[in-house]
């Protein structure tokens, strides 16, 4: 077997097919990210992530984009529909923090059921009035220590369902008014202002064992370029904010970044980002990242042993019972 490849890679469809079981076992990526284009039942969910484990020969790490609201790739009519966080958050302030765990337990549980044992959240990204609309209502506040305490509720609520929570955007994603999906942003706010918000909500969550970068330029700390390619914002993630785990890009497939991806991935490894996420499932591309990043270092190799070492098995509750205390919480006074 291959060494332990310092990427994670989506698939194509609703099925693997053989070429992509072939190439997953050859590069053997650290784990895989699933979309909507991949999910139809639980039935097919649950065989597909199965066979990604299985292409690999052993229990790797599957993530999703699950956040509830609009992000949610997993929906109706097999799993539930969530308001956007923010929205959810706004309907009872006073328990946000218990009403997002409840959530987030819950998801964990469907999660687990179908083979999924990550979450891309929670969002520490500090909502302002100009926040893109792509992010906004993802948010969980414009207070940076209501974020941070709305976070840990939200990863407390996956690590007890046993789903590793994934912190994004570092070093914050919050100031951003352009859809990085499609534009690169920058953020022009100085580095006391950022400091005291946006790089205040990641720093108090800064011990969770997995993070994504933000595909964003700070103007008044590195105007070169985004987080995921800058050593100084790299730097400042580790030393001045303390995350200390495993540090991966966001996907390398957004236009925000330039250069062909196996530019792209060079660069986000070369800035000292440990796992390159690519999402799109396109084997060429995948190709690509492979070649240009290949294994962990061995400082990446311990981070990464850290962080899936942190899986573990969820605790007993009762689901219709968290269901109903929601509810109650939701209702309007």
């Amino acid at each position: 077997m291959a060494g332990q490849g310092a990427y994670i890679f989506g698939c194509a469809g609703e099925r693997l097919s053989a070429g992509e079981a072939a190439f997953f076992r050859d590069v053997n990526p650290l784990g895989f990210i699933l979309f909507a284009r991949n999910i139809d039942t639980p039935e097919q969910l649950k065989r597909l992530t199965g066979d990604l484990r299985d292409a690999v020969g052993r229990d790797a790490v599957v993530t999703i984009d699950q956040e509830g609201g609009r992000v949610e790739r997993m929906t109706r009519p097999h799993w539930r529909h969530w308001l956007p966080a923010l929205d959810q958050v706004d309907l009872n302030p006073a328990q946000a923090e218990r009403g997002m765990y409840i959530r987030y337990r819950i998801i964990a549980d469907e999660l687990r059921a179908v083979g999924i044992d990550s979450n891309c959240a929670p969002i520490a990204d500090v909502a302002t009035p100009q926040t893109h609309a792509v992010l906004r209502n993802r948010c969980y506040s414009d207070d940076p220590a209501k974020v941070a305490s709305i976070g840990r509720a939200v990863a407390d609520g996956l690590l007890d369902g046993g789903v590793l929570p994934v912190l994004k955007h570092i070093p914050g994603h919050g100031r951003a008014t352009l859809d990085s999906h499609k534009e690169l942003p920058r953020v022009s706010a100085n580095r006391a202002g950022l400091e005291a918000v946006d790089f205040a909500a990641m720093q108090a969550l800064a011990d969770l064992p997995l993070g994504m970068s933000a595909h964003i330029v700070f103007e008044d700390i590195d105007a070169t370029g985004p987080a995921t390619t800058s050593p100084v914002m790299v730097d400042l993630i580790r030393k001045d904010i303390g995350f200390s785990g495993l540090l991966m890009s966001d996907d390398l497939s957004m236009e925000a970044l330039e250069g062909d991806v196996s530019t792209r991935a060079r660069k986000s490894r070369d800035a000292g980002i440990d796992l390159i996420l690519h999402c799109n499932g396109k084997m060429a591309e995948m190709q690509m990242v492979v070649d240009a990043v290949g294994n962990f270092t061995p400082d990446g190799q311990k981070r990464a042993d850290l962080a899936i070492n942190a899986r573990k098995s969820p605790d007993n509750v009762d689901i219709p019972a968290l269901e109903d205390e929601l509810a109650g919480l939701l209702k309007r006074a």
